[in-house]
């Protein structure tokens, strides 16, 4: 990924094409770095390779995944995809440069200037190779892994503030990558193993002792956290999303399991688990012994748990519990489940040995997290904010606890992604109809699925046609809910939260609801 992984430049300049006649010091300053260049051999572990054409001797200048990123000298990756085979583009990478291709199929006819090794699984080993490229930069770091349906930006993020007290951490997540010495835009909650240990290495050499990251389901089954080592991991909760992947909620919460039972390469030290969801209760039943369990929620039996909430628009208090103390707590985030992000936070930090009294000093003056249940402070009589809710126990969750808080009507903005679970749609318009005074549907992120198709199948979760308006421009439905809104009343926009953009069929177009917000209120600030 260009600006996310540093490369070796003067490798990458000895493997580019030179004129035929060189100078002698030319040669000499080549054959100094081919001589301390990688290779091939050193990357891949006895019985990886099932089948080679080409040395195995040979020097390389890096690892690629993307054939348009490959530069030359590389060793490609030929990953397979969902929509796409990697080895349709094994020419393209020679093309570029590539000296060796990984591929769990060898070409009947191969260039014989390059080097192919034949795999069982190219995604595993990718994640062998590249652990071992980067010198296994997690071992050096206390990596947190973060996963669950729900909330896990907010506990990382949680986590991040929690640690860097004393020590650099670096963060790996849907908002952005925070490698120590640089922050980038993240493209990918879980990025591949490749992109994964080049940033930790990246977040080692920058002086991070530790690094914090969500990991998705769609990363563990990917194999692009296989072999990492955590010092621990945290199950925030697990509700229906992503079935057009896993087709079932079982076979989705086997696949998250993975992160706590070894399946992923290693075991955790420490697995910090939800008592409150039913998922967390049973998944505490399948951690292996030797990895540290702590649980967390309002349940009487777990460890780190908060009594006596309560909750209001400005905060949240509660008393905190855990083994060996108790402390009354004034958090600046609100919500009930906010108190249990913060709870895994506190459970997963407390695991690794920190006091809470010490960390805990540090929640005032935790910013929040973008585009998480975000507050929109434009002069406005009226209560907005901006969240990444986009499941149906998402939006309960945010708008049950802002009617419990709401003295006026509640509104809400909402749409559903296109090219995702159409299951979820019908649920996610129960949820807003079972809370909200009025809701208005609109597009999320279209992708390439007409809206009428996804409104179609939104209309079949309708319980009250008249608490409910269907706008396809979303601007114009964050416009239209804000002409509604009065003194007292609340207005919830929700599923895109953070996100910068729009995606449509063949492009993508800017587009931040918070942005969107502010210039609205301006604009009609203005008219009257």
């Amino acid at each position: 990924m260009i600006g996310y992984l540093t490369s070796n430049a003067a490798l990458i300049h000895a493997f580019s094409p030179r004129p035929a006649r060189r100078t002698r010091r030319e040669t000499l300053a080549l054959n100094r770095v081919f001589k301390m260049a990688p290779k091939l051999s050193e990357y891949f572990a006895d019985g990886e390779i099932l089948a080679s054409r080409g040395g195995l001797d040979r020097p390389i200048s890096g690892l690629a995944i993307d054939s348009r990123r490959v530069v030359p000298g590389n060793l490609f990756f030929a990953l397979p995809g969902r929509r796409t085979d990697g080895a349709s583009f094994i020419d393209e990478a020679i093309s570029r440069g590539a000296v060796a291709i990984v591929t769990q199929k060898l070409p009947a006819h191969a260039p014989a200037r390059v080097t192919f090794i034949e795999v069982a699984d190219a995604r595993t080993a990718l994640a062998r190779v590249a652990q071992r490229y980067y010198k296994f930069p997690d071992r050096d770091l206390n990596v947190v892994g973060v996963t669950g349906t729900n909330g896990k930006t907010t506990v990382t993020h949680l986590l991040k503030h929690f640690l860097n007290g004393d020590q650099r951490v670096g963060l790996l997540g849907t908002i952005n990558y925070d490698l120590g010495a640089r922050t980038v835009p993240s493209f990918r909650t879980t990025p591949e193993s490749l992109d994964i240990y080049g940033m930790m290495a990246q977040m080692r050499d920058a002086g991070c002792r530790h690094a914090v990251m969500e990991v998705s389901s769609h990363g563990i089954d990917q194999q692009r956290v296989l072999g990492l080592q955590f010092g621990a991991v945290v199950f925030t909760n697990l509700t229906r999303d992503h079935l057009d992947y896993h087709k079932t909620l079982e076979a989705y919460f086997d696949v998250k399991a993975k992160l706590f039972t070894g399946a992923t390469g290693s075991l955790p030290k420490v697995a910090a688990v939800n008592l409150d969801d039913p998922y967390g209760a049973q998944l505490a039943g399948r951690i292996p012994a030797g990895v540290k369990t702590v649980t967390f929620g309002e349940a009487p039996a777990a460890q780190v748990r908060a009594e006596q909430v309560a909750l209001n628009f400005k905060n949240t208090t509660f008393r905190l519990v855990w083994p060996g103390g108790t402390m009354d707590l004034d958090s600046p985030l609100i919500g009930r489940y906010n108190v249990s992000n913060l709870l895994a936070a506190v459970a997963a930090a407390w695991g690794l040995g920190r006091d809470p009294r010490v960390f805990l000093a540090r929640l005032r003056g935790f910013a929040g997290v973008p585009g998480r249940m975000e507050r929109i402070e434009e002069g406005q009589p009226f209560n907005v904010l901006v969240d990444y809710a986009h499941t149906d126990d998402a939006l309960r969750n945010a708008l049950g606890m802002l009617r419990a808080i709401t003295p006026g009507r509640l509104f809400v903005v909402f749409g559903c992604g296109g090219n995702r679970d159409r299951t979820k749609r019908p649920l996610m318009v129960k949820a807003v109809q079972d809370f909200a005074d009025f809701a208005f549907a609109t597009a999320d992120n279209p992708r390439s699925e007409a809206i009428a198709q996804i409104f179609g199948d939104m209309k079949a979760g309708v319980t009250a046609p008249d608490k409910i308006s269907w706008t396809e421009d979303r601007r114009r439905a964050i416009s239209l809910a804000l002409d509604a809104a009065r003194p007292g009343d609340c207005l919830l926009i929700a599923g895109k939260g953070h996100e910068s953009y729009q995606e449509f069929a063949d492009t993508v177009i800017p587009f931040d609801d918070r942005q969107v917000v502010r210039e609205l209120i301006g604009i009609k600030a203005l008219k009257t």
